[in-house]
């Protein structure tokens, strides 16, 4: 069991509309503010989806406003800067293979199609390994999204076929309590825990609005890493909203400290997920 908890805040999403959540970061200063401030409360990992402001602030996988996020994020913090390139639920699987363009120091990679809501998040096996061998060639660092059993099952077909990600480290994300995906329980996560590759080095989990906080008691008395943010919860408690993206990483930072798993540092974060040093290029 990991001494330390890697906190990862997820600030933004592409499901959440700014005109519904005013208090949602989608331009590029609120992003890196929300960054800055999270990672002082004790945050290692920033996972970030783009928006464009010029057009009602939706997702966008535009290449400049990527790289100038990139760019910002590494400028004004030092946590791990990791690219969504699940973009929005609509985006082609052509234009979310040129995210890694933008020279992130980690990448998502979503293990299997999955029904999202109303809507299909696709992500057929073509598509994952040609990201994968992208990954490793532009030396990002993959964290693989596990929405279901299956996507186990397909992490562990993904290595064989290609072997360790760049860096040599495997880092996973449970992200539970989709519609359409793994329920937010701890017996769901149990079971996941226990597919898991012996090549996994790490992971984290996640649970989807009410599943929060089950969901991330269970991974830290497992020895699971945490994802917070308002990507996946808009609500801190009943009938409250969530008013900034550091009022969860705060708390998510004093249960992994009770449970005398203290949130790690980014620079620590780092040397866990084997990132490739980008900053001061």
């Amino acid at each position: 069991m990991s001494a330390s908890t890697l906190i990862t805040v997820a600030p933004t999403g592409a499901e959440t509309t700014k005109a519904d959540f005013p208090q949602l970061p989608t331009t590029l200063e609120e992003i890196v503010e929300n960054a800055r401030r999270c990672e002082e409360a004790g945050a290692g990992l920033v996972h970030v989806h783009v928006r464009d402001p010029e057009n009602d602030h939706r997702p966008t996988l535009d290449p400049v406003r990527l790289r100038d996020t990139v760019q910002a994020l590494r400028e004004a913090t030092d946590l791990v800067v990791q690219l969504s390139t699940g973009g929005s639920v609509h985006d082609p699987l052509e234009s979310r293979l040129t995210v890694l363009d933008a020279e992130p120091d980690s990448c998502s990679l979503t293990c299997g199609t999955l029904n999202f809501g109303d809507d299909v998040f696709m992500n057929p096996y073509g598509f994952m390994s040609q990201l994968y061998v992208q990954a490793q060639e532009k030396e990002v660092v993959p964290e693989f999204e596990l929405f279901d059993l299956g996507h186990v099952a397909a992490l562990r077909r993904l290595i064989d076929q290609h072997g360790l990600p760049y860096g040599g480290k495997v880092h996973v994300d449970f992200v539970t309590n989709v519609p359409g995906g793994m329920p937010g329980t701890v017996e769901a996560l149990v079971a996941g825990v226990q597919m898991l590759p012996e090549e996994v080095t790490s992971w984290s989990a996640t649970g989807i609005g009410r599943s929060h906080l089950p969901i991330a008691a269970a991974a830290l008395a497992m020895g699971g890493h945490l994802r917070v943010g308002m990507e996946d919860n808009l609500m801190y408690a009943r009938g409250q909203q969530v008013q900034h993206n550091v009022e969860l990483v705060e708390r998510a930072a004093l249960l992994a400290t009770t449970m005398q798993r203290p949130p790690m540092s980014a620079e620590d974060a780092r040397t866990l997920l084997g990132v490739k040093d980008r900053r001061g290029r």
